[in-house]
């Protein structure tokens, strides 16, 4: 098996795709995690170039969410797009990040990804909140692999 491969079991896979529609209760923003073996480039830039891969600057309110995971390099990134880097503060994603970071430090990787994606809902629903009348799923809670 690869390192993405056993980064999550099918059933933790399915548990976080769950914990995605979860947070997405709460707010109007989309999540979407991406797992792959290895990035040659620096995360942060193989971040950006997944995020566009994965079409998921194409909200409505350009407000989604990219957890991506680089398992053999240990790398972990969280990216959201520009209409939430404009209202939010700079460091908005730290508690996010830390929180992930400590589950996956202990192998927790699907424990980690719960609770960052769910902290994530929790924080985007002050900036977009769901609203029931408007609100559709814009983007696939399916994880990605690279």
């Amino acid at each position: 098996m690869s390192a993405s491969e056993d980064f999550l079991s099918l059933t933790e896979e399915k548990e976080v795709v769950a914990a995605i529609g979860q947070a997405e209760r709460n707010t109007s923003g989309e999540i979407r995690v991406h797992i792959e073996e290895h990035t040659e480039k620096p995360p942060l830039e193989r971040a950006q170039e997944v995020f566009f891969q994965l079409e998921m600057e194409h909200t409505k309110q350009r407000n989604g969410v990219l957890f991506y995971i680089a398992a053999l390099d240990h790398s972990f990134v969280i990216l959201g797009d520009v209409g939430i880097d404009q209202v939010v503060p700079k460091d908005f994603w730290d508690k996010t990040k830390d929180l992930v970071l400590r589950h996956f430090k202990e192998g927790e990787n699907k424990a980690g990804l719960i609770a960052g994606i769910l902290e994530a809902g929790e924080q985007l629903k002050h900036y977009f909140p769901y609203d029931a009348a408007t609100d559709v799923d814009e983007l696939s809670n399916e994880i990605s692999r690279g």
